[in-house]
């Protein structure tokens, strides 16, 4: 097997780019009066539960993800950004989007709206982080 090496710069950048667009993804500005409302609960309720071990573990696994993507987009070859970002999403259509519909609306029941806006946030976040780690290696 060929060693596979992976930017970890781009993939820390890739990480705060990401952990960034999810807190526009979740901010007023977007989404979230409608995840507030699909999750059942209260804004008070989501502030009493918010703790920073939350955030810094949202990172971490950001990364973990990036550097996933990373080793897949090196390992295809891809070259082109528009590939790069069709990388991310084939990895979350046979990965994160399938199985998290699978896992949340086909048998937790959840909203297929709530299922919408978080697999929405991790479609683009995959394609932004495809894009960049194509073109940053």
């Amino acid at each position: 097997m060929a060693v596979i090496q992976v930017n970890l710069v781009a993939v820390l950048v890739c990480s705060f780019i990401t952990f960034i667009l999810g807190a526009l993804w979740y901010s007023p500005l977007l989404f979230a009066k409608k995840w507030v409302e699909l999750i059942g609960k209260t804004d008070e309720e989501l502030k009493q539960g918010a703790n920073p071990m939350m955030y810094v573990m949202a990172f971490i696994l950001g990364f973990m993800t990036n550097f996933a993507l990373a080793f897949v987009i090196n390992l295809s070859k891809v070259t082109i950004f528009y590939d790069g970002a069709l990388v991310g999403a084939m990895c979350w259509i046979g990965f994160a989007g399938a199985t998290s519909y699978t896992n949340q609306v086909i048998f937790v029941q959840r909203p297929s709206a709530l299922w919408s806006i978080d697999s929405g946030y991790n479609l683009v976040s995959f394609m932004i982080s495809g894009t960049i780690l194509t073109l940053w290696k």
